[in-house]
């Protein structure tokens, strides 16, 4: 009797564990965070393969909804729960109920009630509906094979921050596959976007069918070669190509509206036109030859806007886009269109002439003929009931009255274009160009465009930064870009959005005072397995070590914080090997007064991370005050003078803020040693990417002084200006002297004066970034 006794008491336990391993918890803390979460102590929702989800019956969008949240629940637990309509006013129980509640203030908003008998899921509109399913969907773990997910007793209500809520894809330089693009599609509807701005012509191809052109396809969706790498002289002159026919983009568009995503085309003028001009030459100023350009870049040959043909063509592909996309909003580009061919064109100078477009201090007559065509595009589109969308180069010139400006050089475009009462999507640059790299440490990483905009970048941005609070209006929402010279496969596309694409998510969504940067990477390790679980190519540097190098004058140190996302234990070296659990554990901020070979890495029980190292070297001039009297752009002056005597040399990515960028002036900097030091050598260093505008120095000029008012000059050496227009790297620049004594030290590092043959900037200024003056 006592055996069996304890037989029946071990198989109640083996059930009982059975019990507990097949129920998982579910977690609010998803992304976006919603705006106002309340828990009660009440039991929680046991959600499980027998409950029902229900929606209004002759409501088919609703119906929609309960489809996809089956298909999701699917996805995580292996069942898929039955849907069911039901009449106004039945009950059900065991169910998640889908309905519409007008009282809900915002279009999108919606509110989530859990009670141990159900789940109501209501907006104002379906849509709202729809985000209240990606809520639910992101709360329950992204595996639970056959488990009952155990969802908490409460109440969510919320609505997003901005209307406009956007991803960009860019498949003029490359084209990616319709099944790719209803993939990307599917992202943005797991980030709560609701909007898909899809660059469909470029330079380098035409990627929609236009039936009264056959041409845009049959020749200008081909290019005969690309360019290999960062704009070399090499080809690799194997055919590429693809188009979307009107069919399969109509089927792309319904994809994205069965989801709540609006579709904007973008069809990019009057630059960016090189495929249309190889297909029909005769709407260039020239007549041509053209070719679809095999190289990246800005191209001197757009549309003749002289001609009456242009035109003509230009208002008949817009019919047949908004025939094929039935958004609100058709985006236009206006961006990078050089003014050298109008201003040969006696064509274009009669339409400037007849128009009556003058020059003024602030715009060439050029760029009213710029606007002109804006405007005239902009009023065909409008008499067909939508509107437009231009970058901010639509700005520059008398800008067309009704434009929505997508600000990308920076947010000043986008504010200036909110003061003059215009519509503003912000997509800055220094924030939301997921080309750019993700990490300074560039080595290991596929090739990108260059730049630098880490995911803590892209959090950190606020739409309506430095407006007030009629302007703000303004700022309908947010959009990241992914442009793809570089970026040729679905692989890559995947790595470079991801997971940027989920900061991205709660700027769009979440208001600004709920936002916390370490509070959003623990939630973002659960989103990130969904991307495990659905095999995407997501990037992990968010696991990486987190360093922070912070020069400390006072001490004249630098002072080393690190960091990670969960608080992993970390150690580090001073001596170049490589750290272990045996070496020193970091415990608080190193401050580091000596020449040193920093490593650290994080050990986690899984694995090592990549480990992080920096040469940190001390020489006569390190952390002495600086002054420059020619200041560097306002847009490059990162840590200003003093990381140019840091003891930290930057590595080939301009960007990461270890370089300063000047533009228009040589750099000149003094620099006080405290007092009266022998010294024969000084050197710098610059970095030179030609593609991105970026020359190096042309010479050395060292002068010195006792007193910091009459100087003497102790060294002068020339460099050859670079000539190559590929060239890419760092250049270390040195001059050595006869030992002089002295407490001032002036030293000036000439610039490139121009850009060279050649290049596509030929005879503009260049910029010049430098690094670390050494003087020893």
């Amino acid at each position: 009797m006592r055996k069996l006794n304890h037989a029946l008491l071990a198989g109640a336990l083996a059930l009982a564990c059975a019990s507990c391993t097949a129920e998982k918890e579910a977690n609010y803390q998803v992304i976006p965070l919603p705006q106002e979460v309340s828990l009660t102590q009440g039991n929680p929702f046991k959600l499980n393969e027998n409950v029902l989800i229900a929606y209004p019956e002759n409501n088919a969008l609703l119906q929609r909804n309960a489809e996809f949240l089956s298909e999701y629940i699917q996805q995580a637990t292996n069942y898929a729960p039955k849907t069911k309509a039901i009449a106004a006013g039945e009950q059900v129980k065991n169910a998640i109920v889908l309905g519409l509640d007008p009282g809900i203030a915002n279009k999108e908003g919606y509110v989530l009630t859990t009670t141990p008998e159900g789940i109501s899921i209501n907006g104002q509109t379906e849509n709202g509906v729809f985000y209240g399913i990606q809520t639910l969907r992101k709360s329950i773990p992204a595996e639970a094979k056959g488990a009952t997910i155990l969802i908490p007793a409460g109440e969510i209500k919320d609505e997003p921050r901005f209307s406009y809520r956007g991803m960009h894809l860019d498949v003029g330089r490359h084209f990616f596959p319709k099944e790719f693009i209803k993939k990307y599609i599917d992202l943005l509807a797991l980030h709560n976007m609701n909007t898909f701005h899809w660059h469909l012509t470029e330079d380098q191809g035409w990627r929609i069918e236009i039936k009264k052109y056959p041409k845009l396809t049959e020749i200008g969706s081909q290019r005969s070669r690309t360019v290999i790498g960062k704009n070399t002289q090499e080809y690799d002159n194997t055919p590429y190509g693809g188009f979307y026919t009107q069919e399969e983009a109509k089927e792309i568009v319904k994809y994205a509206q069965e989801r709540y995503i609006t579709v904007i085309p973008e069809v990019d003028l009057p630059g960016h036109m090189l495929a249309a001009l190889a297909a029909y030459p005769e709407l260039g100023c020239t007549g041509g030859p053209y070719e679809v350009c095999p190289r990246w870049g800005v191209f001197e040959d757009v549309l003749c806007i002289g001609n009456d043909k242009t035109m003509q063509f230009l208002e008949d592909v817009m019919s047949e886009i908004i025939e094929i996309f039935p958004s609100e909003y058709v985006h236009i580009g206006g961006d990078e269109a050089p003014r050298d061919r109008w201003k040969e064109c006696p064509k274009c100078q009669a339409r400037i002439k007849a128009e009556g477009l003058k020059a003024d201090k602030n715009h060439t007559a050029e760029d009213r003929l710029q606007s002109y065509c804006m405007t005239r595009i902009e009023k065909f589109l409008n008499s067909k009931g939508r509107r437009i969308i231009g970058w901010d180069e639509i700005l520059e010139g008398d800008v067309a009255p009704n434009a929505t400006v997508m600000s990308w050089r920076g947010a000043s475009g986008g504010i200036k274009a909110a003061q003059m009462g215009h519509d503003v999507i912000m997509t800055p640059n220094t924030y939301c160009y997921f080309d750019y790299y993700q990490t300074a440490d560039t080595k290991d990483e596929p090739l990108g465009i260059g730049g630098y905009v880490p995911i803590e970048k892209v959090y950190s941005l606020d739409p309506t930064f430095d407006l007030n609070e009629k302007q703000k209006k303004h700022i309908i929402g947010a959009q990241a870009n992914l442009w793809t010279e570089y970026i040729t496969t679905t692989e890559h596309v995947e790595y470079m959005v991801l997971p940027r694409m989920v900061a991205l998510a709660e700027v769009q969504w979440t208001q600004p005072e709920k936002k916390d940067f370490k509070d959003f990477t623990k939630r973002l390790a659960r989103l990130m397995k969904f991307y495990q679980r659905d095999g995407f190519n997501y990037a992990k540097h968010v696991f990486d070590l987190k360093v922070d190098f912070t020069p400390d004058v006072a001490k004249k140190a630098v002072v080393v914080t690190l960091s990670t996302i969960d608080d992993a234990p970390i150690y580090y070296t001073l001596d170049g090997t490589e750290p272990t659990t045996a070496s020193l554990k970091y415990t608080e901020p190193v401050a580091i007064t000596e020449t040193a070979d920093f490593q650290a890495v994080v050990i986690r029980p899984e694995g090592k991370s990549k480990v992080v190292n920096k040469r940190i070297s001390f020489n006569k001039a390190t952390y002495c005050p600086i002054e420059l009297t020619f200041q560097p752009s306002e847009k490059y002056k990162f840590g200003g003078a003093i990381t140019l005597v840091d003891g930290m040399k930057g590595n080939d990515s301009y960007a990461t803020g270890a370089w300063l960028g000047f533009v228009g002036g040589d750099v000149e900097a003094i620099i006080d040693l405290g007092q009266e030091t022998e010294i024969k050598r000084v050197a710098t260093n610059a970095i030179v990417d030609m593609s991105a505008w970026i020359m190096g120095s042309t010479g050395l000029v060292v002068s010195v002084s006792d007193d910091n008012k009459e100087f003497r000059e102790v060294a002068v050496k020339d460099i050859p200006a670079e000539t190559n227009i590929d060239k890419k790297g760092v250049e270390n620049y040195e001059t050595t002297f006869g030992p002089v004594k002295a407490r001032y030290v002036k030293v000036v590092i000439k610039r490139s004066p121009a850009l060279p043959k050649g290049h596509a900037g030929e005879g503009k200024a260049a910029y010049m970034f430098i690094d670390e003056i050494e003087v020893d």
